[in-house]
């Protein structure tokens, strides 16, 4: 199959707000409702009737991310039974950057969360060419799914930053059933992710990895200053063929772009790739929709053209059928969704 180009981080744009609800729940068990409400207007993700259908972007991830870990000091912000202090995550990567090799950072990576986490304990092993990091439960306590998501992409990204290009990783499971947002995990992790597995865990290609990069204190400062936007959010090389279309819907015309145009460009018949997308959960169309989506997102939230302009830029004869269509994607409407 044909590798695309790198992904421009504008393709790659909203998840559900399911997806991080979880992580809502965590925090709102820090604050009261005022500061909860704070938070959430800050980050540009206080909406007023939040559901499955709203849309988060990327960049409001960040910013929660960051006002949080602050706000609450405690820089997993409540996804773990013991809280994690401020300059952890300065000294994990401290810890890590002195590593010889990807493996030995993964070691010292387990050996840190394992000092830290009364819940879980962290597992490293190999296995078919692969290192596998595990996540073993030490009781019975609620999965928390962001928290998986979370702590799984941030070894990802850590020795992906050691190593200056994005380790290639093989699987990714999680310990709890899949839930209805199960795509949005396409857009943090560049491999297939299961669900409903005994344990969490990653595995890592043990032939991807390089000798880590030396990295100076102004490199680990710009790190953590843009956290965690680099390690949840890595470049993608390689990724899903859902995103692969995605990509290439977004680099052509993308309105007059067919299902067979693409399979022409990744070297498969029409048949194939409708069959390949199917097992991924997905259809072409689906995914042209997401894109239109998150393009109208976009262009709404910076505020710079009309809500006319941005139905006719994404493709929409008429404002009132975009007006339709975003209510259906977002459960709000665009005029809405821009304050």
């Amino acid at each position: 199959m044909t590798k695309l180009r790198r992904s421009d981080p504008a393709v790659l744009a909203t998840v559900s707000y399911s997806f991080v609800e979880d992580w809502l729940s965590a925090l709102r068990t820090y604050c009261s409702d005022r500061e909860m409400n704070s938070f959430l207007d800050r980050a540009g993700m206080g909406f007023d009737q939040p559901g499955h259908a709203q849309r988060v972007t990327l960049d409001q991830i960040v910013r929660l991310y960051q006002i949080a870990a602050i706000e609450t000091e405690d820089e997993m912000m409540g996804l773990w039974s013991r809280p994690i202090r401020s300059r952890a995550l300065q000294h994990l990567i401290t810890t890590i950057r002195e590593a010889s090799t990807l493996h030995s950072a993964l070691h010292r990576f387990t050996t840190f969360w394992n000092l830290l986490l009364d819940d879980f304990r962290f597992g490293l092993n190999e296995k078919d060419g692969a290192i596998v990091l595990q996540l073993h439960p030490l009781g019975d306590l609620p999965i928390q799914r962001f928290g998986h998501m979370l702590i799984m992409k941030l070894a990802h990204g850590l020795i992906s930053w050691l190593a200056e290009y994005e380790v290639p990783v093989r699987e990714v499971e999680f310990a709890f059933e899949r839930p209805v947002f199960a795509e949005d995990y396409a857009v943090i992790f560049p491999a297939s992710v299961g669900f409903g597995a005994p344990l969490s865990s990653i595995s890592f290609e043990k032939s991807g990895f390089v000798p880590p990069k030396k990295h100076g204190n102004p490199e680990l400062t710009s790190f953590l200053y843009r956290a965690p936007r680099d390690w949840i959010f890595t470049s993608y090389w390689e990724h899903t063929l859902s995103l692969q279309i995605r990509e290439f819907i977004y680099r052509s015309e993308w309105e007059k772009c067919q299902l067979d145009d693409a399979a022409r460009v990744l070297g498969v018949t029409p048949r194939t790739l409708m069959r390949r997308l199917e097992a991924e959960g997905t259809s072409f169309q689906s995914i042209k929709d997401g894109l239109r989506r998150d393009m109208a997102i976009r262009e709404l939230q910076s505020g710079n053209r009309s809500i006319e302009e941005v139905s006719q830029d994404v493709g929409f004869s008429s404002a009132s059928n975009f007006h339709r269509a975003f209510r259906k994607w977002t459960g709000a409407n665009p005029s809405e969704y821009r304050k």
